[in-house]
């Protein structure tokens, strides 16, 4: 009797060991991204950890110490390597085609081959809202969707009666919010605002200039992009401008803004817990003094047609042709942007990255660097700007991703090096993680070779 107990102390004790050491065998069903050092998006801080991560969830963050046997698991050598989450394109564009047509899985995994595991689709389409739930299932390879209603415009929405049908009609469809673009007049606009409040469905986008911006930042706009109508909200009231004749997002105002009145627009977006989507990257590429010719032979073009390069150039040429447009006059009014995105991370309610892809000269995925780049000029800071693609889309969406934390979603990037030091470690990832789907560093090479052959 006293064998048997002291070899069930010694079992005890052995179990007990294994425990606390952590010891244990991984499962085929398992990834494990090994010695791999986690970027806190939170802190800044780099810790070294395996990370586990079973289907769709970050299961288990493990210390190196762990005694872990992995050789039934499927294996990331992630030694020297830094892991952070993915992050979330807030003004993306996608194709209005099936979900089976070959440039919609372009668009798709050019925005996952640049670390893009979010993507808010800003233009509608019927045909969006089955390729938002066939991302969901993950029946296809693709960042995870949330899509707008169709354009609510000047056009499309003249009376407050359309305004209410449209919005009625909108929210029974299951959008995930509606899509405001200019010329809505005010009335058709509070109009709009009531049924969206009615039918609980939120809106984002332009601000129409009949609308103005502090009666956009009152009547609860969940994002404004593009920064627009602020710069038309610092002209001063004396200067009794006609708010149609504002040019590009307020460009022909730029001599009359004062930059003095920034303060009272960002508590208003704080106030009114309205988030800002800066886009700058439309601003330092379509409408900027960069010749179209040298914008067009960037590398990252080869993965757009002929044709769409061809549209771009006339684009560009078109929107900065003639005396209204001049350098010198452009960089007062970026500037000015500078001035207003850095005041409304750091007083407002916050920014989300957005790029506006595809746009002219904004290539889905690759355009994400040249927002970052905008965001260093304003000043932001690496981590700032890391934030903003991960936490604040989290916080917005109240998702369940946007750090790597147990529990969260499997959203992932592994980089050569740690983007707080330079963020353009960003580029050329060694692989992508969409949910617990990984993508190989092999595979976006393989990809994007193929796409940029289709239209050599």
């Amino acid at each position: 009797m006293r064998n048997q107990f002291l070899y069930l102390l010694l079992l005890a004790s052995i179990v007990s060991c294994n425990a606390k050491n952590g010891s244990r065998a991984l499962t085929a069903d398992q990834t494990v991204f090994a010695e791999v050092n986690i970027v806190d998006v939170r802190s800044g801080a780099i810790s070294p950890a395996h990370v586990i991560v079973k289907e769709n969830i970050i299961e288990q963050i493990l210390s190196l110490e762990e005694d872990i046997d992995f050789a039934k698991a499927k294996v990331i050598d992630g030694k020297g390597n830094y892991l952070l989450p993915g992050l979330a394109e807030m003004h993306a564009h996608i194709p209005d085609k099936s979900w089976d047509d070959p440039l919609v899985q372009e668009t798709l995994f050019l925005y996952l081959s640049n670390g893009i595991t979010t993507i808010r689709g800003m233009l509608g389409n019927e045909v969006h809202l089955p390729l938002r739930e066939k991302a969901a299932n993950q029946e296809i390879l693709s960042p995870r969707i949330f899509t707008s209603s169709p354009s609510l415009n000047g056009n499309t929405v003249t009376t407050p009666e359309e305004a209410q049908e449209k919005v009625k009609n909108y929210a029974e469809a299951g959008y995930d919010f509606l899509k405001l673009h200019p010329g809505i007049r005010k009335h058709v606009f509070d109009s709009l605002v009531a049924a969206a409040n009615k039918y609980g469905i939120p809106f984002a986008g332009h601000v129409s200039n009949l609308v103005g911006i502090r009666h956009a930042l009152k009547n609860g706009y969940q994002t404004i992009d593009h920064v627009d109508g602020f710069i038309e909200g610092l002209v001063p009231k004396e200067a009794g401008v006609n708010p149609t004749e504002n040019g590009f997002f307020g460009f022909n105002f730029t001599e009359l803004a004062n930059p003095n009145t920034i303060p009272e627009l960002v508590e208003l977006s704080k106030k009114n817990k309205v988030w800002v989507v800066p886009t700058q990257s439309l601003f330092e590429r379509w409408f900027s003094p960069i010749p179209a010719e040298i914008l067009v032979d960037q590398e990252e073009m080869q993965y757009m047609s002929p044709k769409t390069r061809e549209n771009w150039v006339k684009s560009k040429k078109n929107l900065t042709a003639g005396d209204n447009f001049n350098e010198t006059k452009w960089k007062q009014f970026n500037q000015i942007r500078y001035q207003l995105i850095k005041a409304l991370h750091e007083d407002g309610q916050g920014l989300l990255l957005g790029s506006d892809a595809p746009q002219v000269f904004n290539v889905p995925g690759f355009s994400i660097h040249h927002e970052i780049k905008g965001m260093l000029a304003a000043g932001l800071r690496p981590l700032e700007i890391l934030q903003i693609g991960t936490l604040n889309p989290a916080q917005y969406f109240d998702g369940n991703f946007g750090a790597i934390e147990e529990g969260m979603e499997a959203d992932l990037i592994l980089l050569k090096a740690n983007p707080l030091e330079d963020l353009n470690h960003l580029k050329n990832p060694l692989g992508v993680m969409a949910r617990g789907q990984w993508i190989s560093e092999e595979t976006i090479k393989e990809k994007l070779k193929q796409i940029a052959e289709k239209y050599k």
